[in-house]
């Protein structure tokens, strides 16, 4: 079923492999993509679906050394020879719209921009910066209600450029930690007002978010990555995750959202998510869902033909094979990743890796 076609009423896809979204900061300049990176995608453009790297709605979100933006009219001339690219090679391109929120150091963020959180509790840790090497996360801003407001309406802007950009969609990221999460994670969010202190306080920012999207560019085309169980930058389970994730994924049914991708960490040595609880949000939801976390070919095609996806992410084997579906279609090796490279300007580790010679 891996290499099956994908025919949903917005999304025709080649095939249920999806390229998932992964940092890799060559956006050297001003956070504006650029020709290595329409390389870089274009190679990897047999996946069914590709999402790309996070990318800040707002220069608030520019959290990481070198990660794209998409917030002005720069950004979007970057971004067309990258959508262009897989376009060309009969791809699909969703832009994953990512805000680090305090994951973030000051040093990494463009003059006038600021660090802001739920609250203003550091995140605990440290980040690269290309200015000072690493550092410990800079202290946020808790968000007053006027900076809520602002950031929803900035999600909404960077959604409108990137169908200008000429992308099939956008992807809400409220997993791993960044703002949305924060927003939705109990152990992150200790705000007493609206937006927080219970379950429908908690989900308050991420649906206000998912609205204003789907207002600015429609249901069709907007999805959203959720990591409940997960433990990147300090989230974790909390007694009710699994009641909050029922209620926001009842509402993101009812607003007709394309996809729900949800990422289980547990290959990564974070807790599983159990699995009959991917069942009740796979039933609970009603479009296209997409399981991440590990998977090789076999686990792929069982997990489909158990009917508990309709479509399974690869994040590193895409690193290191830009041809990764033929590879698995033929069951050849993959080739070798070199992490030294995973986040380094430059194109070694990123568009030098081989392809199959036949």
């Amino acid at each position: 079923m891996l290499f099956t076609p994908l025919t949903a009423p917005s999304l025709q896809l080649s095939n249920r492999v999806v390229m998932a979204p992964m940092t890799r900061s060559r956006a050297v300049e001003h956070n504006t993509p650029n020709a290595l990176m329409a390389e870089y995608y274009g190679q990897r453009a047999s996946a069914g679906l590709i999402v790309t790297e996070g990318t800040s709605p707002s220069p608030n979100g520019l959290g990481y050394a070198r990660i794209p933006g998409l917030f002005n009219q720069a950004h979007v001339q970057g971004w067309k020879p990258v959508t262009d690219a897989v376009h060309a090679r009969g791809g699909k391109i969703f832009v994953q719209l990512m805000h680090t929120g305090r994951v973030s150091h000051a040093a990494n963020l463009p003059e006038g921009a600021e660090v802001l959180g739920p609250t203003d509790e550091v995140c605990p840790g440290e980040m690269h910066t290309d200015a000072h090497g690493m550092q410990p996360h800079s202290t946020p801003r808790a968000m007053t209600e006027a900076d809520i407001a602002q950031a929803v309406a900035e999600y909404a802007l960077s959604a409108q450029l990137a169908i200008e950009a000429g992308f099939d969609g956008v992807e809400l990221h409220a997993a791993n930690g960044y703002l949305i999460e924060q927003f939705l994670n109990a152990n992150v969010n200790r705000r007493t007002d609206a937006y927080g202190g219970s379950i429908q306080g908690r989900n308050r920012f991420a649906l206000e978010v998912v609205r204003a999207t789907v207002a600015a560019i429609g249901a069709d085309r907007v999805g959203i990555r959720v990591s409940p169980y997960g433990v990147v930058n300090t989230t974790g389970a909390y007694a009710d995750v699994e009641a909050q994730y029922m209620a926001l994924t009842d509402e993101l049914a009812q607003l007709g959202v394309l996809y729900v991708h949800l990422l289980d960490h547990s290959a990564m040595g974070a807790p599983p998510v159990p699995a009959a609880f991917k069942f009740r949000l796979r039933v609970a939801f009603h479009g296209v869902f997409i399981l991440a976390g590990g998977f090789d070919r076999a686990g792929a095609e069982s997990a489909l033909k158990a009917g508990q996806a309709d479509l399974i992410a690869f994040a590193r084997p895409f690193i290191a094979n830009p041809d990764l579906v033929k590879r698995m279609q033929a069951d050849a090796a993959l080739n070798p990743l070199d992490m030294t490279t995973f986040y380094t300007p430059g194109p070694k580790g990123y568009t030098d890796y081989p392809a199959l010679s036949v």
